[in-house]
């Protein structure tokens, strides 16, 4: 039986058994990871008095829980920063954009000691009560139980992406109660594609997970939600000027934190006081607005409530969500954003209903289908999976009316978001790492080569003081037109063409500048454009660093390059089982 993984010929019922066993053990594993982390950062809210039912038990003695509202959070951080400054390899925390970039480059994930420990950082840092997110953690957890399967060998090409996929989307449909919502956003944000290959075992998986979440464990969902539906046809307007304001709110929130991170860096230079300063920040601000502390599950209910909080406290509450999760995650803390955006996209559809329904004193259908739709809004527009978050709402909801009122506040979140900022929040951090998406999947791809790999080896090379003879007799025998000319510090000075009416008697007296230069640093996606109405045998290569000549490639060598990394994604994104 053949065990290449880059071939199909196995047989068909190999592959499905594989690929169904992958995604049954995948999404198994993957799903009681994923309650295990929230039970643990449940256990660790309830012990270190971060939970609101904690913090009511306790709260005959005042003194306590103020201590412990400042201390929590600080120590907290400073153990995270010290844990990933002295024994985590990567040194930082791991999440979704380190999945992205493994899966599309079919590479391994960072190594298992600093994705186990960048876990567990997480859910010490969600513990201590941390203004982070719960579902990034999550998302890496499922994906180091498919990342395993790059050490198989079992004739299934891309497997271990595919694998991958599978843990995401299980980790996904655990946490939500939501499989539908888990196969999409696999696809949505880490596949890139919906080839059947893939879709197949992501969907058993997926499924997997909410047997094991829903049937097994009996588990909750992260909040019900019942709503009668939409009472008037006006509101669906109302829900898209609703998407337009989160869009404005996601994109101030992804900025200030892609902002946060670099000028921490400058001001402090210890991670580990970078996080417990952060942490400190957290503390002091629960002591007055306890709702910031952790994921504000219990927040983000009574979101849905009608008149559950003030006009004035919805304002200060975002403001305070906005400005301390990115202050805790740009310093440090291991945590995603998906939580976060939840919870305060919910407060802003409250906020807008709030001023819709009692200064314009417009009839409404209640708060829950503006906080719904402003949860999904914000959301959506931080992790650039629309469909996820609108399959969400119908898994939750089973109603679709609020599906279809979430629906129009997505669109219009996204357009506006993805206009002004990008496709997503991860997306932007891979494009600060090179990795840019912005112009397609297979233009990143591209992107990703370089053309010194391409470097063709008889490419011929003179000195400025050869014979112009002797260099034409070389370029003949190896069936090149062109020299490229170096000095003696191998860097080149221009290219030399040996022509019949030549009466120069040096080399260097006939060259002339090239007319393309690719650096060592240039990519295939790069030079594909710059190659346009280029003429000659090849184009030359050089050091960007020091200008030493490296060798030359050929257009041919380039162009067969750009068709096969063309075909090889043709055939991953339309492959069949």
């Amino acid at each position: 039986m053949a065990t290449d993984p880059n071939t199909d010929t196995v047989p068909l019922l190999w592959r499905v058994l594989v690929l169904t066993g992958i995604a049954l053990v995948v999404g198994s594993a993957a799903s009681l990871a994923a309650v295990a982390l929230v039970e643990l950062v449940t256990l660790l809210n309830t012990g270190l008095l971060v939970a609101p039912k904690a913090r009511v038990q306790w709260e005959s003695l005042p003194w306590l829980v103020a201590m412990t509202t400042i201390l929590v959070p600080t120590l907290g951080g400073l153990i995270v920063g010290l844990v990933h400054r002295h024994l985590s390899p990567v040194g930082r925390p791991l999440g979704p954009p380190d999945v992205i970039e493994a899966v599309q480059f079919h590479k391994p994930l960072p190594g298992l000691r600093s994705g186990l420990i960048s876990t567990g950082t997480a859910a010490l840092s969600l513990g201590a009560g941390a203004s982070v997110g719960q579902y990034g953690p999550m998302v890496y957890l499922g994906a180091i139980f498919g990342g395993f399967a790059r050490h198989l060998r079992l004739g299934v090409p891309n497997l271990a992406s595919i694998a991958i996929g599978c843990g995401v989307a299980a980790a996904i449909s655990t946490a939500f109660n939501a499989p539908i919502a888990g196969v999409l956003f696999a696809h949505e944000v880490v596949l890139r594609h919906y080839a059947t290959r893939a879709f197949a075992p992501v969907t058993v998986a997926s499924v997997t997970g909410y047997v094991f979440a829903n049937v097994i464990f009996e588990r909750t969902a992260l909040f019900r939600i019942e709503a009668p539906g939409i009472a008037h046809g006006y509101e669906f307007a109302l829900v898209a000027a609703l998407g337009i304001l989160v869009a404005a709110g996601a994109i101030v929130f992804m900025r200030l934190l892609l902002a946060v991170g670099p000028s921490l860096a400058r001001w402090v230079k210890r991670p580990e006081l970078r996080t417990a300063l952060a942490g400190l920040a957290v503390g002091l601000t629960a002591l007055a607005l306890p709702d910031v502390l952790g994921i504000g599950t219990s927040t983000l209910r009574f979101a849905t409530i009608d008149g559950a909080f003030g006009p004035g406290e919805v304002v200060v509450l975002i403001i305070a969500k906005i400005v301390l999760t990115a202050l805790c995650i740009g310093a440090g803390f291991s945590g995603g954003a998906f939580s976060p955006a939840l919870l305060i996209g919910s407060l802003i559809g409250v906020f807008f209903w709030t001023v819709a329904s009692g200064v314009a004193a417009v009839p409404t259908s209640g708060a829950a289908i503006y906080a719904i739709s402003g949860m999904m809004g914000f959301a959506s527009a931080v992790i650039g999976a629309p469909l996820t978050c609108i399959l969400i709402v119908f898994e939750l909801t089973r109603n679709y009316d609020v599906t279809i009122a979430a629906m129009v506040a997505v669109v219009f979140s996204n357009l506006v978001s993805h206009r002004a900022f990008g496709r997503s929040l991860f997306d932007v951090q891979l494009a600060r790492r090179g990795i840019d998406f912005s112009l397609g999947r297979d233009h990143a791809h591209l992107a990703a080569l370089r053309v010194v790999d391409y470097l063709q080896s008889d490419a011929l090379t003179a000195t400025a003081d050869d014979a112009p003879e002797e260099v034409a007799d070389r370029l003949l025998g190896q069936g090149w037109r062109e020299a490229f000319v170096l000095d003696r510090d191998g860097r080149l000075l221009g290219v030399f063409t040996p022509g019949p009416h030549d009466d120069v008697d040096r080399v260097g007296s006939g060259i002339v500048p090239a007319r393309l230069v690719f650096h060592d640093t240039t990519d295939l996606a790069e030079a594909m454009e710059r190659l346009r109405g280029f003429v000659g045998d090849a184009v030359p290569v050089v050091s960007e660093t020091d200008g030493k000549f490296l060798g030359a490639v050929t257009e041919a060598d380039l162009v067969a390059a750009w068709l096969d990394e063309a075909a090889r994604l043709r055939r991953e994104e339309n492959a069949s089982v």
